[in-house]
């Protein structure tokens, strides 16, 4: 089974002030705390999809292909459309913001494993019944992810396909806990 990942880092940062990703949270900035989290060697490809060539640079360097996003104003889905259109041929894609500093690889490596012992179905990080991100998708449903537009996420396509879902038990909570401004990173 061969699986791809998107870790999605367009975001403008709004609510943050900029460009929050190089921010540090505990000792590391959020972006390399992701590709921690999700190292590109655990896929078949990789790719960060994002509006900031900083970011794209430590991605290339990291063995991520970088995919420059020039429509990042349209939202996360410009991101999914961009990263996932690279890994067409896969049998499943794991979607991931960059702004979750306390996600863990051994979730990231639970999540892949209950998705290739489920290969149909959608899996995704939860915390006591209540889904998070990451989440990977079966090649089944990829044309729907690429149809998606404005800023829209794959949250829509699960709960179309709830009867697909399968919940992976994070190991804490704050792994599904993102930093949208600057307090939430202390």
């Amino acid at each position: 089974m061969k699986l791809g990942a998107v870790l999605m880092a367009s975001g403008s940062g709004a609510r943050f002030g900029g460009n929050k990703l190089l921010c540090p949270v505990d000792g590391a900035p959020m972006i390399l705390r992701a590709f921690e989290a999700v190292p590109a060697g655990l896929f078949a490809r990789a790719c960060v999809v994002s509006r900031y060539p900083d970011i794209l640079a430590l991605s290339e360097a990291r063995g991520y292909l970088a995919v420059p996003n020039p429509d990042a104003a349209q939202g996360q889905s410009a991101s999914i459309r961009l990263g996932l259109s690279r890994l067409t041929d896969l049998d499943g894609v794991l979607f991931c913001v960059c702004d979750q500093p306390w996600l863990r690889r051994a979730s990231v490596e639970r999540l892949l494993a209950d998705f290739a012992a489920h290969p149909g179905r959608i899996c995704a990080l939860s915390w006591k019944g209540e889904r998070g991100s990451p989440a990977v998708f079966p090649r089944s449903l990829f044309s729907q992810l690429l149809a998606l537009t404005g800023d829209r996420g794959g949250g829509g396509i699960i709960r179309a396909h709830r009867d697909c879902l399968r919940l992976v038990e994070a190991s804490a909570p704050e792994e599904l806990q993102d930093i949208d401004t600057k307090p939430d990173g202390k």
